[in-house]
Parts: structure tokens; C-alpha cells; sequence
């Protein structure tokens, strides 16, 4: 149940049947008021249920001179109960013609608008009759979006200076209404044919293959497209514009198509390779052929989200598509094939089986992150994606500590909630619990479960996870084959397994993790061979009440210096004691953090951990050295443990090798310095910043600055370097300096090893002229992954003037694309000479940022985030914020 608007609490209920819904006389005196001055007949967010859409047949027409569009669009309705009234969403618009076409002929239909909801009204003079069929047909107009939503406007500058304009589309989540009318809500399938009518010299493309084109007067053509699967709205997608394409066919007979401007379509082979390999993973995986004859993948100039899954029509951001053998780096490879298969696991997650509200976003995303790393170590395992999982799941826990977070379900009513559901929580927490799912029920039980739901629930909409979880075990939502499910789970023993209690009750234990937010701290004591349990919540806050009230069913897994077997045992109580069959020299709980939790070593707990790191640190997996590295650092953070005693836990760094371990020890000691480094504690700082270069000098030094190693070596030494360069190691610094010379010397023409591109930029934007010289080469390249490097180099400088001009060319987005401006104004926060500069211009341009990129949006909240993130004390976030900060 979705909660109402503030509002809306003052209005007395509709009665569902009637058609014109208005409250009683005496009870409620704001009424809503449709721009013609008339009441409107609805007074909620969310549409009524006594009309749904069958099919769409629409038209659209765009100019790309004069940047707007025209459209018609013919809705065919099932009247669910008898009304007069029908209620629809759309969004800046006009609406020049409304038809209702009826049986007994047509008839005009009145217009009421309420913008404040996006809604139209096209009120009858007769009544629309339950069990009947009807259509109505909407003439409208409107200008391409300035945004990056709706059918918005995009352009590109070609090598010879020339700037092309294109249109796209980007629906998701409540966009489409701007750009036809439609019930723009995920419940609300139906089937869509689109017309497009365009210039000869542009392109059409949309969900569907194109059937036909037909000549019109004035030169003008109107392509055809097939008629869609029944899908939501925010899947529907269509472009205009002047790309390029290859192709090639899967084994199942699927036509992969990679769309691009021609400059950059010898970017598209590894993009292709890759949607062909992993189609056809997930044809196989999921046991249910892909339904469409197509799929597109389009690699769009101006994107805001990283790419997006609209069915059979894919859409990317450059960088997330555009792959260059020669200049690309592993980590642009390991990203574009993991941005691919999430978009493509999306085609059954979330546009085959859809959530019924946006509440439960996570279903899709969650489903679609996790499952980006099960297909890619089967098809890349060259990749090595499993090393970096943990990552997504640490960097849930970050938002998920804080008061602010929210469970992974969590009710949401306006677009701008919806907007904020897109967030770390849906798309990581999401997956890390789906691991942890798995883990729990072997990966066996998991995928049968995936393909039952994924079976049972085509072309439909869902509530929750566990409509997906009962197939294994049980719910109130299946009541029928219980039986069946039962004898499942008998079979694998899952009750033996983790409990010796009751029978299991899957949704009984997920539930905890799905409708509450945060996640548990688990605390262990070693007693001779009791192992003492329990649990809170971990949250980072000075009030103790907003602990109390938790309590998760949580799978632990353990192992012991006596066995390598992984234990397991279910914590469904604040407290517990487990028995050991003998004493043991240390206990490692939550097993290469498959579950998402942390632990809490109490006693000499921490000591033993300490000591075996010390001696023999491979006793452990990396996963494993990883997440103690993690656990200690997050709990100095609220006082459980000494900040020495973690420092005694990372000596042993200097002997690490693995990327995963490595990485989060930086993780955890680089936010030491740079919290002196932001309180002015000079001292400090260097003494701290020396204890971690010390720490890592011997694998730094190692490091060889070509493209040798596998992927894991090559984003290592990547890593490393650009670390020792920043920190001024000398020996860095001096190598950098020379081979960024020699690139410069060559006019850039010298080629240098990839992973070591972003080290030897960062120090040759230290001058004002490496700086100039950097940004005209990323004026002129059309290589997408190193105009990243480049951009985030000159980002870090410590040239003043150039972080603010930077910024600026971001925000004009001629020369520095404005989709690029949060990671800018982000990466400028970072830096110890621009927080400063990244705050004054996110407060100047509070109002067009939150135009351009939509209040709620993920790129407007890690804007915001990332830049008041620098501030450390609470003296310094009430000087600077909240005082006359956004206009407010």
C-alpha cells in the first residue's frame, strides 16, 4: 500500500466505482483545479483502475531544426467498470484534439489538465460501459526535452568541427508521459506500434524491427515498426538520428545490432561480441528464449544514466558501449561488458517479469546487478569480475550505516521518490542479498527458483522477491503445490543445513532483509568451545534508539583454524551459543562475505585474527582478508574497536598482493589522511600519508609501467601508481614526469601502456601548461575511455583557475559534455584545492542543475553527497550549509 500525499490525508476516499471522483460536501475544502479553472475529477497520484491500456498505435514526428515534435496516438482501453472519465499521464504538452472512438461512432472528448500530477482528463458525455472496448485518439505537440529524459535532444561534434543533432529517448522511470500521453505506470502493460517520420538523411529506430517505409509529401518518410510484446511504458524507445551500425546473429537466431556515430563505429566490436555472447548465456540460463527477433544497442552522445534496458532498443552512454583495443583499458573492458549484461539480464528481469510499483525497483536492479556477475564469469572469466563484487556490497553498506537509508522495499509515491529509489540500496544492497540467497539455498535451488518465477510470471507484474523464493520453499503467495515446494527443499536438505529449529521459512527470513532497513552487526565471543552470538544494527549515528526495534534471520558462516569445511548456522535471535567441536586458535565468521553483514570479534577475538594475518595471511581467502580489513576500520568508526588495534590489523598490507585486499586497505586508510588533511592537521597528515606509502612501497615498486598481467594485475598496478603519483612518491613522480613529457614532446602521438595513462596525465596537469595541452587533447579525441582519464586528471590539479573554468565548460557542455559535469564537480570535491570551488558552484547553480538533471535524480544526489562530504567537523557543515544554500 502506497502512502498518500500529506494532502491527500484531508480528502475524503473516492468510491471506486464511480467515474467523476469527488469528495462529500463539508469534508474536504481543497479540491484539485485543472488549468481551465474546473475541478478535476481525480485527486490522487496513482492512476485509477477502472480503465487499462490494451494497445498503442503512435505516431511521432520530430524536427530536428526547430527542436520539438508532433504526435498522434490511438489508445485501445478495457473498461474494467462503467465511468465517464478517463485518467492518464502527460507532461508538458499540448493537446490539440481528443476522440472517443466508440461503437456507435465518434465523439469529441473534454480535456482537463493538472499538471501538478501530470495528468489528463478526457471526460465523456456518455458512459464507457464495463467488459467494453473502446480507443481514443490524442493529437499533441511538444519540444524535445533540454534534459536527458523524455524524448530529449542530443548532439555530437564531429573531427571536422561540424555539431549533429539527434533525438532519443530515455522513460524510465516517469518520462514517458512527456513525451504522448499514456498510463505511465509499470502495471499498466500493453502492446505498442510505432510511426516515425523523419528526413532521409536520419535513421528511425525503436523497440521493434522496421516493416516498412512510406514516401510522404514534402520529401518526408514515415517508417514502420512491428507491433511490441506487452511491456510498460518506461521500456518503450525510439532515436532519430544519423548513426552507423553493425551487426551480427546470435545461435538463437536473434539479430545483434550496435548502433554509433560513424566516427566511432570501429569503437562498436568488442560491444557486439559481447551482447551476442551474453544473450545467448542468458537464453540458456534462464531456459525461456529471448521473445523479440532484435536487439539494438546505441551508444548515445548525451546520457545521463550509465545505459538503459528498453526492450530490443538498449541505450548507453558512450563510454558504457565504445570499447578501443589499442587505447582502452582493462577496467573499460571489465565495465562495458558488466554495463552490457546488466541491461541485457534486464530483458527478462524487469521487462519480461516487471515489479507492480516502483516500490519494489529493487527487483529489477538488484536482480540485474547481481546477475551481471554470474553471466560474466561464466562467459569472461578472463575478466575476473568475482574480485571486485565485494566491492558493490561494502559500498551498500556505506549508504546503508547511516540513518538515512531505507529498506531495499520502501514506499514511494511522486516522481521525485521514484527518482531516489535509484540508488546504491536498490541496485548493490539488491544484489548483495540475492548472493547471499544463493549462498543460502546453493546456486542449484537459486536458478530452478529464477526460472520458475521468471516462468510463472511472464509478461506480468509482481510484489515482491518472494514470489520468486516460495518456488523454493513457501509463501502465502502460493498456496497451491505447497507440497511440490516442500518436497523441494526436503531434497537439498536446506532445514538440516542451517537449522536445527523449525522448518525454514524462506520469506519469513527474507523479509527481514527486504522491509527493514540497514543490516546486522554481528558479535562474536570465543568461550573455550562456546562461540556467544548477537546481534544489532550497525548504524553510524550518536542516537541509540534508532538501533533498537532490529532483528534479521541471518545465515552466518563460519570456519575455524581447525577446518577449512565452511559451518553454518541460522541467527534468528538477538542472542545464541553455538558449539564447537573442539577449541580453536581463531574463528572467521560471514565465509568471503557471501552474507551481507559485519562482524565483530570480541574479547581476543580481533587478536587472533591480527596474529594469524601476521603469519599466514593466505590461511584466508583475499574475500576474506578483505572484508576483516573492511570490519575493523567501519567499527573504529563507532567506537567498537581501537583505532591502533585496526592499524596493527593493516601491517600486515605489506605483504598483499590481491586486488580486492589491496584496494579496500586503501579504502579504509586513505579517508585517515584526508580527514586531517580537510581539519588542517599538517603533521598528521604526512606522518599518516608515509605510513601507507611504507606500507605499499615494496608492490609499488614492483609494479612495471606496461600492460602486462591479468586483468586483476593490470587494474592493480593501475591503482598503485596513480596512488604513489598523487602522494608524490618521488620515484613515481619522476617517470611519470618523463613519459608525460615524451607524449607531450610527440604532440601525443607517442603511445603509452594503458594502465599507467591515468598516473602520468594526473602529473602532467599539474603545470598550467601539461594542463592546456591535456584538455586540447581531449578536445580532439574520439577515444570515449581515455577522454575519461584525461578529465578526471585535469580534476585533480591543483590549478585553481582551471577547476573552476572546468566546471563552467561542464555546465555549457560545449566543449565538456554536461553529463559528465557530477563526476566533474565530484572529482573537483576530492581535491584539497577544489572542495572549496566544487561547493560555491554546486550553490550558484543549484536551480538549472536540478532542470537539467531532475531533484532526485542519482546524479543530483552524488553531487550533493560528494561535495559535502569534504566537510568533516560539525562546525564546518553549519557554517557552510544550510545557510542560505540552494535558495533555501
Amino acid at each position: 500500500m502506497v502512502a498518500a500525499p500529506l494532502l491527500l490525508l484531508l480528502l475524503v476516499p473516492f468510491a471506486p466505482s464511480s467515474g467523476a471522483q469527488l469528495p462529500t460536501q463539508g469534508q474536504a475544502k481543497e479540491l484539485p483545479i485543472a488549468t481551465n479553472g474546473q475541478i478535476f475529477p481525480w485527486d490522487r497520484m496513482r492512476l485509477p483502475k477502472t480503465i487499462s491500456p490494451l494497445h498503442y498505435d503512435l505516431t511521432i514526428h520530430p524536427n530536428l531544426t526547430t527542436l520539438n515534435f508532433t504526435g498522434v496516438v490511438r489508445i485501445q482501453l478495457d473498461v474494467l467498470e462503467d465511468t465517464s472519465t478517463i485518467i492518464l499521464h502527460a507532461k508538458q504538452m499540448q493537446i490539440s484534439g481528443a476522440l472517443l472512438l466508440a461503437p456507435d461512432g465518434v465523439k469529441p472528448l473534454q480535456v482537463l489538465e493538472y499538471p501538478r500530477f501530470h495528468q489528463l482528463s478526457l471526460l465523456s458525455d456518455s458512459v464507457l460501459t464495463k467488459g467494453r472496448k473502446y480507443e481514443v485518439q490524442l493529437v499533441f505537440a511538444a519540444n524535445l526535452s533540454d534534459s536527458f529524459h523524455g524524448f530529449y535532444k542530443s548532439s555530437y561534434r564531429t573531427s571536422t568541427g561540424e555539431v549533429r543533432v539527434l533525438a532519443s529517448t530515455q522513460f524510465e522511470a516517469t518520462f514517458a508521459r512527456g513525451a504522448f500521453p499514456c498510463f505511465d505506470e509499470p502495471a499498466f502493460k500493453a502492446n505498442f506500434t510505432v510511426r516515425i517520420i523523419r528526413e532521409p538523411r536520419h535513421i528511425a529506430v525503436s523497440n521493434m524491427p522496421k516493416v516498412k517505409t512510406v514516401e510522404l509529401p514534402g520529401g518526408l518518410l514515415e517508417d514502420h515498426f512491428d507491433t511490441t510484446v506487452k511491456m510498460s511504458t518506461y521500456l518503450l524507445a525510439y532515436i532519430v538520428s544519423d548513426f552507423q551500425s553493425v551487426s551480427k546473429t546470435t545461435q538463437h537466431g536473434v539479430k545483434i545490432t550496435v548502433y554509433a556515430v560513424r566516427e566511432k563505429i570501429d569503437q562498436t566490436a568488442f560491444a557486439l561480441d559481447a551482447a551476442v555472447k551474453l544473450l545467448d548465456f542468458y537464453d540458456d540460463y534462464f531456459d525461456i528464449p529471448y521473445p523479440l527477433p532484435k536487439q539494438d544497442l546505441a551508444a548515445i552522445p548525451d546520457f545521463q544514466s550509465g545505459a538503459m534496458e528498453n526492450w530490443g532498443l538498449t541505450t548507453y552512454r558512450e563510454t558504457g558501449l565504445l570499447f578501443d583495443p589499442e587505447k582502452s583499458s582493462v577496467s573499460d573492458k571489465q565495465g562495458i561488458a558488466k554495463v552490457i549484461a546488466h541491461e541485457l539480464a534486464h530483458q527478462w528481469f524487469g521487462n519480461l517479469v516487471t515489479m507492480e510499483w516502483w516500490n519494489d525497483l529493487w527487483l529489477n536492479e538488484g536482480f540485474a546487478k547481481f546477475m551481471e556477475f554470474i553471466s560474466l564469469d561464466i562467459t569472461y572469466p578472463e575478466l575476473h569480475v568475482d574480485d571486485f563484487f565485494l566491492g558493490k556490497c561494502f559500498e551498500a553498506m556505506e549508504v546503508d550505516s547511516l540513518s538515512s537509508s531505507h529498506p531495499v522495499s520502501t514506499p514511494v509515491e511522486n516522481p521525485t521518490q521514484i527518482q531516489e529509489m535509484f540508488d546504491d540500496v536498490s541496485y548493490d544492497k539488491g544484489a548483495c542479498i540475492l548472493n547471499m540467497l544463493r549462498d543460502f539455498l546453493t546456486p542449484e535451488a537459486f536458478e530452478i527458483g529464477i526460472i520458475r518465477y521468471l516462468k510463472r510470471y511472464s509478461y506480468q507484474n509482481t510484489v515482491n522477491i518472494l514470489c520468486f523464493s516460495p518456488q523454493i520453499c513457501n509463501s502465502d503467495d502460493l498456496d497451491k503445490g505447497r507440497m511440490e515446494h516442500k518436497e523441494f527443499c526436503s531434497k537439498r536438505n536446506l532445514s538440516s543445513k542451517w537449522y536445527s529449529g523449525d522448518e525454514l521459512d524462506v520469506k519469513a527470513i527474507m523479509d527481514t532483509w527486504t522491509l527493514q532497513e540497514g543490516f546486522p552487526l554481528v558479535t562474536v565471543e570465543v568461550r573455550g568451545r562456546e562461540v556467544w552470538l548477537s546481534q544489532e544494527r550497525f548504524l553510524k549515528t550518536d542516537d541509540p534508539s534508532l538501533i533498537d526495534g532490529f532483528l534479521w534471520q541471518i545465515p552466518l558462516t563460519y570456519m575455524t583454524s581447525a577446518s577449512n569445511t565452511i559451518h553454518r548456522f541460522l541467527l534468528k535471535t538477538k542472542r545464541d551459543v553455538l558449539y564447537l567441536p573442539e577449541e580453536v586458535d581463531w574463528v572467521k565468521f560471514n565465509v568471503d562475505m557471501s552474507g551481507y553483514y559485519m562482524v565483530h570479534y570480541a574479547g581476543e577475538g580481533w587478536n587472533s585474527i591480527i596474529r594469524l594475518l601476521q603469519h599466514n595471511h593466505t590461511a584466508l581467502t583475499s574475500n576474506d582478508r578483505a572484508s576483516l580489513i573492511h570490519d575493523i576500520f567501519q567499527l573504529v568508526s563507532i567506537g567498537k574497536v581501537r583505532l591502533d588495534t585496526a592499524l596493527e590489523l593493516s601491517l600486515y598490507l605489506s605483504r598483499e598482493t590481491e586486488v580486492m585486499a589491496v584496494t579496500q586497505g586503501f579504502g579504509e586508510l586513505v579517508p585517515l589522511y584526508k580527514l586531517m588533511e580537510k581539519r588542517d592537521m599538517a603533521a598528521l597528515e604526512n606522518q599518516m600519508k608515509g605510513y601507507i606509502v611504507d606500507l605499499f612501497r615494496e608492490l609499488i615498486d614492483r609494479q612495471k609501467w606496461t600492460d602486462s598481467g591479468s586483468v586483476s594485475e593490470r587494474v592493480l598496478r593501475s591503482y598503485l601508481l596513480l596512488f604513489a603519483c598523487v602522494r608524490n612518491y618521488a620515484p613515481c613522480v619522476t617517470k611519470a614526469t618523463q613519459l608525460f613529457n615524451k607524449w607531450k614532446d610527440s604532440d601525443g602521438n607517442m603511445s603509452l601502456p594503458v594502465d599507467i595513462t591515468m598516473a602520468v596525465f594526473v602529473i602532467g596537469a599539474r603545470t598550467p601548461e601539461g594542463w592546456d595541452f591535456l584538455f586540447e587533447k581531449y578536445r580532439h579525441s574520439l577515444q570515449m575511455s581515455v577522454k575519461s582519464r584525461m578529465k578526471v586528471a585535469m580534476a585533480v590539479s591543483p590549478l585553481q583557475d582551471k577547476l573552476k573554468w572546468m566546471m563552467e565548460q561542464s555546465l555549457h557542455g560545449e566543449v565538456m559534455k554536461t553529463q559528465d559535469l557530477p563526476d566533474v564537480v565530484v572529482s573537483v570535491s576530492k581535491n584539497p584545492r577544489g572542495y572549496k570551488l566544487a561547493w560555491d558552484f554546486l550553490r550558484t547553480h543549484w536551480h538549472t542543475l536540478i532542470k537539467k538533471f531532475d531533484l532526485g535524480s542519482h546524479s543530483v544526489s552524488y553531487m550533493v553527497t560528494g561535495v559535502t562530504n569534504q566537510y568533516s567537523t560539525r562546525e564546518m557543515m553549519d557554517e557552510n550549509i544550510f545557510k542560505g544554500c540552494f535558495g533555501v
